[in-house]
């Protein structure tokens, strides 16, 4: 990365609000509020993708839509130089909104309104504050040469929507970046900005499992062969995988999601179904974990006699996700010298996951994953929502200082990796 000239980096940001497309802080923050209300599940993100593709457009960039299934890119070049990604991700949550936001979602899936959406993970801000760094960016491509490649990702929240961008030729048909940046919002406070070098996420691994047994009538248990009783024990047995199979210097986690049988009191269901979701800072020992999970629920089916072995379904993985250690050096500087020393905390390495990874694996080029404050500053969650974070029914990002923080920290590391006109 660049050693970026702190008089060129304020002069790009002061584009910011200066009245060209998608530049207006108080319009993204009407983006974000809309974006917010209509949240989209994974793969179904076709509102949310047009409206940035048209963003996207309106400031400049060659806009290709339904990459990977509805993502979008956007590449504007300004003569010969480094290709810089930038990445935000654009799917909502199956959770029912709590927050009592005036933008709130109150909204179903597609097909299914019952099952309730919301972005309780941040992808609308995400969106908004790519959108704002891709509109300064294009409105300064004097102070910049190089290509900035504007990523609008699907289906982040299982896994897939990188790699179907990527197995989609995105990198074949557009460009190969030379760097690759993205951004998460966090429960911290609002403005800060929060990096660390090398290992930053675990990798996971989610499966479906369909154990099978033999149904029949609930008061005549002894002619069925019960895949709840089945599911019930492996459920039990797989808590002491991570207890008793891992040395305890090794953190994983092994989780049981969702169990689903039958229909009705009275009967006895022919199949259970469990949603496994391993995770594991070392990807050895996430198989390790996955291989044990396997065992245990292959071994209960042959105990209980059931007729067929379990049946598995990959839903998703993730890749560890590791930041260049150089680049982050360099971003926190900069971050610190534009935005404020203050505003700079040292992230926390999460056993949670994303897929941004794949983007810079890919491309063998180094890449940055950093976390964007969204707590209110001087305020508490309520009592019901002490604990809110993300994935929660009350997470509910300020939306200023993040905007516009996350727009100028995306803006700042791109100029980074860009090649200066000076």
């Amino acid at each position: 990365m660049a050693d970026v000239d702190l008089a060129r980096a304020r002069a790009v940001l002061s584009r910011y609000g200066a009245g060209a497309p998608g530049t207006d802080p108080a319009a993204l923050a009407d983006l974000y509020r809309d974006l917010h209300a209509h949240p989209e599940p994974g793969f179904g993100e076709e509102r949310t993708a047009a409206l940035g593709a048209a963003a996207l457009a309106d400031a400049g960039y060659e806009v290709t839509t339904g990459v990977g299934g509805t993502g979008v890119v956007g590449v504007l070049r300004s003569g010969p130089g480094p290709v810089v990604l930038i990445r935000a991700d654009m799917d909502a949550l199956p959770v029912r909104e709590l927050t009592g936001l005036p933008y709130a979602s109150r909204v179903g899936a597609p097909g299914d309104p019952r099952t309730p959406l919301m972005h309780a993970c941040g992808h609308d801000m995400h969106v908004a504050c790519l959108i704002g760094a891709a509109s300064v960016l294009a409105d300064a491509r004097g102070h910049w040469n190089g290509t900035v490649m504007a990523v609008l990702q699907p289906s982040e929240e299982n896994g897939a929507g990188a790699r179907a961008m990527l197995d989609d030729g995105l990198y074949a048909r557009f460009e190969t970046p030379d760097a690759v940046f993205a951004q998460h919002v966090f429960p911290l406070p609002a403005g800060v900005l929060a990096l660390r070098p090398g290992l930053v996420l675990g990798a996971t691994e989610n499966l479906e499992v369909t154990l099978t047994g033999r149904g029949g009538h609930g008061s005549q248990p002894h002619r069925t062969i019960d895949p709840v009783v089945m599911a019930a024990a492996a459920v039990l047995r797989l808590q002491g995988v991570v207890a008793r199979e891992l040395d305890p210097e090794e953190q994983a986690v092994l989780t049981v999601a969702r169990l689903r049988a039958g229909e009705a009191e009275n009967v006895i269901p022919d199949e259970a179904v469990l949603t496994l979701n391993a995770r594991a800072f070392d990807p050895e020992v996430l198989a390790r974990v996955v291989t044990a999970a396997r065992r245990i629920l292959d071994g209960e089916a042959a105990v209980s006699g059931a007729p067929e072995p379990p049946r598995y379904r990959r839903l998703g993985a993730f890749p560890v996700t590791v930041n260049d250690p150089a680049t982050t050096a360099a971003l926190e500087e900069v971050f610190g010298a534009v935005l404020g020393a203050d505003r700079v905390v040292s992230m926390d390495r999460m056993i949670g996951s994303e897929d941004v990874g794949h983007f810079g694996a890919d491309a063998g080029a180094p890449s940055v994953f950093w976390g964007l404050g969204a707590q209110a500053p001087g305020t508490a969650p309520a009592p019901e929502s002490a604990d809110a974070g993300n994935h929660s029914p009350y997470f509910a990002p300020a939306v200023e200082p993040t905007l516009s923080t996350g727009v100028r920290a995306m803006t700042l590391a791109a100029l980074g990796a860009l090649k200066s006109t000076s």
